[in-house]
């Protein structure tokens, strides 16, 4: 790249490209670039392959996607109204919103709900807010750029979520009537608030003690692992039956108090206890604290802001 032959002059952002990948994780590389079989593939192929057993394109698993007024400007809508072929219309939309991969749900022997068995599938559908109420900003951002989420629609929604307990859409709906709130707009909203993970769908009730003990497994084990290791950053849920985000030093607060320490300063003892017998430290703000006075008093404030804000999600979603 360094000779800038002709390639580099008909595709500028190669070089940049390159860089940046030297500078991702390994596990990433691997996972992306080191497959046996790496072939770029057009949804319409994807649909020739599965045809055979009857596996049929469904929609988008972009919750995001589907609210085109985010995606896509009046004019491209209006377009994609005149492509009568659904797998086309795909294609087309992708080069609309620049998507660079394609996350799809496919269905075999499809059935499709009438509008009354639509709505009342939506209604009974369990929702938890996963992350913190005080947190929460009303942004959100699409193909088309940032856009602001309206304060009078999901303020209302939020607060209703905020004691971090299961609700179906149904249960907001009515304990949102007379806030001028429609099912159409409460559906749109939760849709748009779980693409980014700040609601998830909840399992029904008898999945989740069985999938509990599956879980508790699984994150006994990851939580021990991150005493030696940041690899691993999710833990599983059995309540959304997906992965968590929490980061190494919230995995040792959680491993502190499974071990019995209750309070926030035991966690932060006992965490700096362990990285410092492997002559690690907190970096904080791109900077390694250097000694250990700086390393406690910064655990001591993450774990009783873990405490705090995340804690009460954790034991939500059963992962403590």
């Amino acid at each position: 790249m360094a000779t800038n032959p002709c390639y580099i002059n008909a595709n500028p952002l190669v070089a940049d490209r390159l860089k940046a990948l030297k500078a991702e994780n390994r596990n990433y590389l691997i996972h992306e670039y080191f497959n046996k079989n790496w072939v770029p593939m057009p949804l319409t192929k994807t649909a020739q392959w599965l045809a055979p057993a009857k596996v049929d394109f469904a929609c988008d698993a972009d919750y995001l996607g589907h609210v085109d007024a985010l995606n896509m400007t009046p004019e491209q809508q209006a377009l994609l109204k005149e492509i009568p072929d659904a797998m086309f219309g795909q294609t087309v939309r992708d080069f609309m919103v620049n998507k660079m991969f394609r996350k799809d749900y496919w269905v075999k022997g499809a059935r499709k709900l009438s509008r009354l068995e639509q709505a009342e599938a939506l209604r009974a559908q369990k929702v938890l807010l996963a992350v913190p109420r005080a947190n929460m900003t009303l942004k959100v951002s699409g193909a088309l750029g940032e856009a602001a989420l309206q304060e009078a629609v999901y303020n209302p929604i939020l607060d209703a979520l905020a004691d971090y307990k299961p609700k179906t859409l149904g249960q907001l709906e009515q304990s949102l009537s007379g806030k001028n709130i429609s099912f159409a707009t409460l559906a749109q909203a939760v849709m748009i608030l779980s693409a980014s993970s700040r609601l998830v769908a909840v399992q029904d009730d008898a999945t989740i003690p069985k999938a509990k003990k599956h879980t508790d497994k699984l994150n006994a084990y990851v939580t021990d692992k991150a005493r030696g290791s940041a690899d691993i950053s999710y833990l599983a849920s059995p309540v959304s039956g997906g992965g968590v985000m929490v980061d190494r030093v919230q995995q040792l607060f959680m491993l502190a108090l499974s071990q019995g320490r209750k309070q926030p300063q035991e966690w932060a003892q006992f965490t700096w206890q362990i990285l410092a017998a492997q002559g690690q430290k907190i970096v904080k703000e791109g900077k390694a604290l250097v000694t250990a006075d700086e390393n406690l008093a910064e655990l001591n404030q993450q774990a009783t802001a873990f405490a705090t804000t995340q804690l009460p999600i954790l034991k939500a979603l059963q992962i403590i």
